[in-house]
């Protein structure tokens, strides 16, 4: 009798599938530690921009008219970029009501702001809703 040396073709098939098994569920976790790192930066960058506003707010008593404002006077050293969106052009700002029945110089100003994406969340909240 030979002794035959090598794997049979059933112990290869269970040997890829694993493999496969293996391989899908590590991309998976990648993908949603990658989005779950975004969010947080998302989450960061949200909560220092409302500060930055309110500080502006308390410094020169009104909202400024847009981000730029921020960044032009020194309070921001840049516009952070939107993580969703990659893009510092997406965020969108929510301008405070109008009042200018009451007085007619008054502009209403950037009093806070959203990210531009419509995508979804891990916890199925929208982004632009945050």
């Amino acid at each position: 009798m030979q002794n035959k040396k090598g794997f049979t073709l059933i112990e290869t098939i269970v040997a890829v599938t694993l493999v496969a098994m293996l391989a899908s569920i590590v991309s998976f976790s990648h993908r949603n530690s990658t989005k779950k790192a975004r969010e947080s930066v998302l989450h960061h960058n949200l909560a220092q921009m409302r500060m930055t506003l309110d500080h502006y707010n308390s410094d020169k008593g009104h909202y400024p008219e847009s981000l730029n404002v921020l960044h032009d006077e020194g309070y921001l050293r840049e516009i952070p970029i939107d993580p969703i969106t990659k893009s510092r052009d997406t965020w969108e700002e929510v301008f405070e009501e109008d009042y200018s029945d009451q007085d007619s110089s008054y502009e209403p100003g950037v009093f806070d702001i959203k990210s531009g994406s419509a995508e979804k969340a891990i916890d199925g909240t929208f982004y632009h809703e945050w």
